[in-house]
């Protein structure tokens, strides 16, 4: 693995926000960090930054300690802003580009591309405090990456963002993933850590609960999960008479159920082929990332979501 990250333990006064915390990530990975407000995603994000220091633990990139390696090893996008609301796009993401030796050409010629993928090639010259929420992450993300890092680090990059603007932000991961780079991000936007990343970590107080490939950590989850559709407009409730199946989200497109290990999912096709019911939809599958998250942190990223935007809001 390329970025290691080794053991981490920081401390905050009495509180302990990292408590061995380890994941490595490769080249040319997308890689989800996931856990609850408060739990220490940020804290590791701003180590690997070298902005914090570890009480003990180390971060590495290519065998190289974090506290050796250039400025430009690195992008980061912070959850929080961090624009001059005052100075125009364009000569601000300039000016963040230079610092990391880019020079002013060049930085102004990849700024104009990214303005114009993103759409926005007409806030060249609007201060930043005069756009949205959502442009001005567009403005932030692009700044994170402007000097090409090989690791790019993001903290929650979907706030704020439309499902067209968030589309757009996708598409510029996986050509990033595609070029080589590494790339690390929390959310709570659990699809789209499936969607995206190839591997994932929870962390929960500090520490690392679930670790691994998205793949691996859904089915080593020990959990079976039944979706089924029916043509007719009937009801399902005969499912919850059905021994070791548990409805756990019933609805009109289909309905989800979860099986005990011990129970064939097979029998829920039967039951319902018995009863003169023509299947549309029979899918046997591994619980959701969502579901893991809940079921190990125990609150629901809805809910998460909501804190989130609470804290950020300022209000009780």
């Amino acid at each position: 693995m390329t970025l290691v990250v080794d053991s981490l333990v920081k401390t905050f006064g009495p509180v302990r926000a990292l408590d061995g915390v380890s994941f490595s990530v490769g080249a040319g990975e997308v890689f989800g960090f996931l856990g609850a407000n408060g739990a220490g995603k940020t804290t590791t994000m701003r180590i690997c930054l070298d902005v914090l220091r570890p009480d003990s633990g180390s971060v590495t990139w290519k065998g190289v300690s974090n506290t050796e390696l250039p400025r430009r090893t690195w992008g980061y996008l912070p959850e929080e802003r961090g624009l001059y609301g005052k100075m125009r796009v364009l000569d601000q993401l300039v000016f963040f580009a230079r610092l990391r030796g880019v020079p002013a050409n060049q930085a102004t010629r990849t700024t104009l591309e990214w303005l114009e993928r993103f759409r926005i090639p007409e806030y060249r010259d609007r201060r930043a405090e005069e756009l949205s929420k959502g442009n001005q992450q567009k403005i932030q993300f692009i700044a994170a990456i402007l000097h090409d890092p090989d690791v790019l680090l993001m903290d929650e990059p979907f706030t704020g963002l439309d499902p067209v603007n968030v589309a757009l932000l996708k598409d510029a991961f996986l050509e990033m993933r595609d070029r080589g780079k590494t790339l690390v991000f929390s959310t709570h936007q659990m699809e789209t850590v499936e969607e995206l990343a190839e591997s994932i970590a929870i962390v929960d107080a500090g520490r690392i609960i679930v670790a691994g490939p998205v793949r691996e950590v859904r089915g080593a989850s020990g959990r079976v999960f039944v979706r089924l559709a029916v043509a007719e407009d009937t009801e399902l409730a005969w499912l919850a008479g059905l021994d070791g199946v548990r409805v756990t989200r019933p609805g009109e497109d289909y309905t989800e159920m979860e099986v005990s290990r011990d129970r064939d999912p097979e029998t829920i096709l039967r039951a319902a082929l018995d009863r003169g019911l023509r299947v549309i939809t029979f899918q046997i599958a591994d619980p959701t990332i969502e579901q893991i998250f809940v079921e190990r942190v125990g609150r629901e990223p809805a809910e998460e979501r909501r804190l989130a935007a609470v804290a950020a809001a300022g209000t009780p």
